[in-house]
């Protein structure tokens, strides 16, 4: 950096090819660069280093060795004497005006200070606390650089005085002062180590466990930093570091992964919408815009904020464009704006800031409100699917419903990311064609002329794409529900050898709806084909429109038109996929909300008298049942039963005659047109058809409950399934395959059995549950279940074997009327 050359008599000057890198303004301006640039390395070695510390107790009496507390005491008493130097500096030059040095003088002391200060703290609170031999790299690198920088300029200024003959004392002293402390620094970091009495010190205070306050807990007992965060931490993402330095040390478990705060949860959040949605429906249907105005009430903060970070980003993406015509000019003509350059630089940079900045923060909210929307639609969807009545659960099969949660709320959640573009695409283009009537003039028109023209393109398109996307989904879920009725009833299909006449069927449901997704994709591809040229196409209208005008066109405009073309791109191309999420988005919102127009269960179906307040436990009274509430002929009419606690129950009769129509009334499936019926107490319903979910054959017994293992064994014995634990080959941890594929039929009804037993209801219903089973397994659940565990609850079970019959207190026989 230096170049000294030596005269005949001993002199020396500078070589003058180098004289204006040794002068004052580019020192201070590289020494101020450099500082900053180590600034923001030791900021981002804090950051990752800030978990590995311990507890402070432990920090404090492990690293204070010699050169610790040497370069401790060097780093504050320099960082204190450029603090006051730089206040010197500050008054003096207000008084005489600024000038290039002076202003870059000054900032390399700020700099300077602000870096000084840094050093101490990290040594502090960082390499204090860590078992490290020696100083961080970064920091011997930069000392010896501090050192070079410092020599540099006292030589520099040797060689001014020498030639003009004089030179502030305040700098020299600084130099000098620097010089030292260089040498101190260097000798300490290249030099200073941790003793082996220091490291065998700092082993034995090391903690056994992890005491660490800050992931001490992990998984559900733990909580996001970002609850707790500071608005700095907040505005730079610093409360995400905990987590992205525990993954950079292991691959994450589920159990590192912190819990989210209540309103960022379904159970914080759906309850919230579910007060706006009933609040907009005002108990009356729910339809397309009540549920989109509950989305937005439920989440209007982050909306509005993030429509603030969309705006100040659009705001910062166009000072570029808008101010690189009078960076061209003041390259053309330095000498007439001496400190403009530092201005517009400036400009540049803090835009730039901002637009990272608010990008980021924009793209982190509309992440919380897609989650939040996605997370309450499907809630919301499968509490719909459980309160279904029989009527409305015949059209609507569990295909088109899991269509609908997985693909419209989906789809709903994910418009959270256009929603913006709805207002911004306008912004941005009056913004762009604002700078090019400042720079073209009367061009600009045509410019808008082009953009119309394009957007009207769009119009027939959308309208096909919304044809073509109703159709899709309409064949999507006729596909669907085929497929999942095969797939149901694929042992029927391989037994009858109808597999290829259902696959055919499949396949041409298929090519209708490949079909209708060819047509979308033309469609989409027509419109991305039109506004991807649109870009060229306002280039060549504008500047055509120019040279008809004969409007001068310099550098400083052709840059900056270019520059807004540039920018208007990102309008004009996620135009499309804009029109395209809003038209997906209205036919999703459209069949959600006719799903949740379905018709629900009767409420007040089924009265439920307080516990213990009545010795009945089930009274139907002049019932009356039916499938269809508009037919004629009831399923189930004249209905009279009374059933008191403690008895068995026995309803026997031919196949069709109405057995578990009767249990399905008492569950309140099956609607009433006449007639009540009470239940008192809590009831337990085993199907005659098993069901099962994947899992530990301990989860589908447990299912949910806390595990007692007296009562567990106990149930396992009565219901017969201690030897099948012992063949499997995990006993009760074995997982169950889809639909219990690696069990028999028996075992998944018995397990089904005992989940009743182990919840402990006080009434059962059982709907023929011994007939998949063997007669000797039937007789010991009979026993050991009917007459064993369930001797005091009341029980009503369905069945066609006479032994049954015999223990019953009350049998119930069955036509396919009514009931005697």
């Amino acid at each position: 950096m230096v170049s000294l050359i030596f005269s005949n008599h001993g002199e020396f000057f500078i070589s003058r090819e180098y004289t204006h890198l040794l002068s004052p303004v580019s020192l201070h301006g590289f020494s101020a660069v450099c500082h900053l640039v180590f600034f923001l390395v030791l900021f981002i070695t804090w950051s990752i280093k800030r978990c590995d510390v311990q507890s402070p107790e432990v920090g404090k009496r492990k690293g204070k060795f010699f050169h610790y507390r040497l370069t401790l005491l060097t780093s504050l008493f320099l960082a204190l004497f450029q603090f006051l130097l730089c206040l010197f500096n500050y008054y003096s030059y207000v008084h005489d005006g600024w000038l290039d040095y002076m202003l870059a003088t000054q900032l390399d002391l700020v700099f300077r200070t602000i870096f000084l200060i840094s050093i101490p703290a990290y040594l502090h609170f960082v390499f204090s606390r860590s078992t490290e031999t020696k100083f961080p790299l970064f920091l011997q690198i930069w000392w010896c650089l501090y050192l070079f920088i410092s020599c540099c300029f006292l030589v520099v200024d040797l060689v001014y005085y020498r030639k003009h003959g004089f030179l502030q004392t305040h700098l020299l002293v600084l130099d000098i002062v620097s010089v030292l402390v260089g040498l101190i620094l260097c000798y300490a970091g290249l030099f200073g180590k941790r003793s082996e009495e220091d490291k065998r010190e700092a082993l034995l205070q090391e903690p056994l466990l992890n005491t660490d306050g800050s992931y001490n807990k992990r998984g559900s007992d733990s909580v996001t930093p970002y609850a707790t965060a500071n608005p700095f931490s907040i505005l730079t993402f610093f409360w995400m570091n905990s987590l992205l330095s525990l993954g950079h040390k292991k691959t994450l478990d589920i159990q590192d992964i912190p819990q989210l705060v209540n309103e960022d949860s379904v159970f914080g959040v759906f309850p919230v919408f579910q007060t706006k949605l009933d609040s907009c429906s005002s108990g009356g249907e729910i339809g397309t815009l009540e549920l989109v105005k509950a989305l937005v009430l439920t989440t209007w903060k982050n909306i509005l904020l993030t429509g603030l970070f969309v705006l100040i980003n659009t705001t910062s993406t166009y000072v570029g464009p808008y101010l690189i015509g009078e960076f061209v000019q003041y390259l053309i003509d330095r000498d007439k704006y001496p400190n403009r350059g530092y201005v517009l630089v400036s400009a540049f940079v803090v835009a730039k800031i901002l637009e990272c900045l608010s990008q980021r923060h924009w793209f982190f909210r509309l992440q919380q409100v897609n989650i939040r929307v996605r997370a309450v639609l499907v809630t919301m969807i499968y509490k719909k699917g459980l309160k279904l009545s029989s009527q409305s659960r015949q059209g609507r099969t569990s295909g088109e419903i899991i269509n609908i949660m997985s693909v419209d709320a989906d789809r709903i959640g994910l418009f959270s990311w256009y929603m913006h573009d709805l207002w911004m695409i306008p912004i941005q283009v009056i913004l762009a064609l604002l700078i090019l009537y400042k720079n073209l003039g009367l061009a600009s028109l045509a410019t808008l002329a082009a953009t119309i023209l394009i957007m009207l393109v769009n119009f027939p398109l959308g309208k096909m794409q919304q044809k073509y996307e109703e159709k899709l989904m309409e064949s999507k879920d006729v596909r669907m529900k085929a497929t999942s009725e095969i797939l149901r009833n694929m042992r029927i299909l391989k037994l009858q050898g109808w597999e290829m006449k259902f696959l055919s069927k499949i396949v041409e449901l298929r090519k209708n709806e490949t079909n209708w997704l060819k047509k979308l994709v033309y469609t989409e591809a027509m419109t991305t084909f039109v506004l991807w040229g649109s870009p060229t196409f306002v280039s060549v209208v504008t500047f055509g429109a120019c040279m008809l005008m004969g409007i001068p066109l310099d550098s400083g405009k052709v840059l900056s038109a270019l520059a807004t073309f540039g920018v208007l791109q990102e309008p004009i191309y996620s135009l499309p996929d804009t029109i395209q999420m809003v038209i997906q988005t209205r036919v999703s919102l459209d069949r959600i909300s006719s799903f949740l127009r379905l018709e629900d269960l009767q409420h007040d179906f089924i009265e439920k008298p307080p516990k213990g307040s009545t010795d009945v436990a089930v009274e139907i009274s002049d019932g009356n049942f039916s499938w269809d509430p508009s037919s004629l002929n009831p399923t189930l009419k004249d209905l009279n039963v009374q059933v008191l606690h403690g008895m068995r129950v026995a309803v026997c009769g031919t196949v069709g005659s109405g057995k578990s129509s009767l249990l399905s009334c008492i569950l309140g499936e099956i609607p009433k047109t006449s007639g009540t019926v009470k239940l008192c107490g809590t009831t337990a319903y085993v199907a005659q058809t098993p069901w099962i979910q994947s899992g530990k054959i301990e989860d589908n017994v447990l299912f949910g409950e806390e595990m007692e293992r007296e009562r567990y064994e106990r149930v396992l014995e009565a219901c017969s399934l201690k030897k099948d634990l012992e063949i499997l080959p995990f006993g009760d941890q074995t997982i169950i395959g889809e639909r219990g594929i690696n069990l028999s039929g028996g075992q998944k009804q018995r397990i089904q059995i005992a989940r009743a037993l182990y919840h402990g209801a006080d009434i059962y219903l059982f709907d023929d549950p011994f007939s998949a089973v063997d007669a000797h397994t039937g007789s010991h659940l009979f026993k050991e279940c009917l007459l064993g565990l369930l001797t005091s609850k009341t029980v009503i079970y369905v069945t066609h074997q006479m032994e049954f019959l015999t223990s019953a207190d009350l049998i119930l026989v069955t036509n396919t009327t009514f009931f005697f």
